[in-house]
């Protein structure tokens, strides 16, 4: 047994709905906390520090000086940290006028990143995969979802999730993988939408499952990507093999969160183009929305209406989107907190969005709260108010990170 403590102010996160807004009123801080770690790496007890220290005499005390704050460790719900090569060309053009799709459609956008990452070798994917979570790790990040979908190919795609598989091994956060190989059609695929995807049933979904490498399964719903008509027979193979859907929906236009809703997807992401019909939708639904606000910086387009879905009663989490084309920053904290300014969302909301709603997400139940049962995830700031972490919005970093009631940073 272990006690980690103590800490001026502890958000557990607990006791809070799952959907609708919040107030910072209902967030459960505890003043001079401490955590109670069992040898299994999971919470034992949050509590008082000193009453613990009575509670269990024979635990090891790893006493904190100074000022602390406590958090559960962050989740990034939504990231495609795994690829090759840069898109530093496609932000020139995007802010020299061209457009998302005009870039794709002269070759760059997503078909540029898959050009890169085939020619990757499966290692190469793999330490970059490890070299960007240990960014993360140092940003409090302790869970992050990583996407395929720069393969395009059965064996690229397998190359892809393999290398995340790898990845998962040599990093101290957990890493869940989600198979996108409906990204895009590749250019090189002499057939149409449907035949694709229906290669990937085929060769691609047996292989998932034999090798244990993904149990999620996304699919990009826009024009130049999927449309309903082929995604959905898609999806519902999927879930009948077992997997959880999530889909890239809304982001230029609307249709995707409709057919997450009709599929029963864990989320739809993105959703910046998303108007008050999708936000209702959402909102009675068990979807979750996921908030994307490092695609809104990288694009410079609306973000995501997260305070009208919200007010609307839906369930929304907050991830970076990290990738190497319209999302490249990474940064988390920085991303939530900016969404917030602009779409005014209270603390308790951002919070909760990068933790228990983004854990919701995910369908993970032992993450994403400080409290007795789940996994001893969480990051320590040097601060004695938790309000400075939003407000410096991602200058204030983690001196401390656990992972599994082991401190991980170096």
């Amino acid at each position: 047994m272990k006690i980690v403590g103590p800490f001026t102010q502890l958000l557990s996160m607990q006791n809070l709905p799952l959907k609708g807004s919040l107030q910072d009123e209902q967030l459960d801080i505890i003043k001079n906390a401490g955590i109670c770690i069992n040898a299994d790496g999971n919470i034992e007890k949050v509590g008082d520090y000193d009453q613990l220290i009575q509670d269990y005499p024979d635990a090891k005390v790893e006493k904190l000086e100074g000022n602390k704050v406590a958090i559960p460790g962050l989740i990034d719900s939504h990231t495609h940290i795994c690829f090759g090569g840069t898109r530093a060309m496609d932000f020139a053009m995007r802010n020299a006028g061209k457009s998302y799709m005009d870039i794709a459609r002269e070759g760059g956008g997503i078909w540029s990143t898959v050009v890169q990452t085939r020619k990757a070798t499966q290692e190469e994917l793999t330490q970059g995969i490890v070299d960007r979570a240990n960014e993360l790790l140092a940003l409090g990040i302790t869970t992050v979802e990583v996407k395929s979908g720069y393969g395009l190919t059965v064996e690229e795609e397998l190359k892809m999730l393999r290398a995340i598989k790898e990845a998962n091994k040599r990093t101290k956060q957990t890493l869940i993988p989600t198979c996108l190989a409906a990204h895009t059609l590749p250019k090189d695929f002499e057939g149409n939408h449907a035949e694709y995807l229906k290669l990937m049933q085929e060769e691609l979904f047996p292989v998932l499952i034999e090798e244990n490498l993904a149990k999620r399964m996304d699919a990009f719903i826009e024009e130049e990507a999927f449309d309903e008509a082929v995604t959905i027979p898609y999806f519902q193979k999927a879930k009948e093999m077992g997997f959880d859907i999530t889909v890239h929906a809304d982001q230029f236009s609307t249709g995707g969160s409709e057919v997450a809703i009709k599929i029963g997807a864990v989320s739809a992401d993105h959703l910046e183009a998303s108007t008050q019909k999708e936000v209702e939708m959402l909102a009675n639904s068990d979807t979750v929305a996921t908030a994307l606000p490092g695609a809104t910086l990288g694009l410079g387009c609306a973000f995501t209406p997260a305070r009208a879905l919200l007010d609307a009663g839906a369930c929304v989490s907050i991830a970076s989107d990290w990738n190497p084309g319209s999302g490249p920053q990474g940064n988390l904290l920085s991303q939530a907190s900016i969404i917030a300014t602009f779409q005014k969302l209270s603390n308790a909301e951002v919070f909760a969005g990068i933790t228990s709603r983004a854990a919701y997400a995910l369908r993970e139940d032992k993450i994403g709260q400080i409290d007795k049962g789940f996994e001893a995830n969480f990051a320590i700031f040097d601060t004695d108010n938790y309000q400075e972490i939003t407000y410096q919005q991602g200058r204030l970093i983690p001196s401390a990170v656990y992972v599994k009631g082991e401190s991980v940073l170096n």
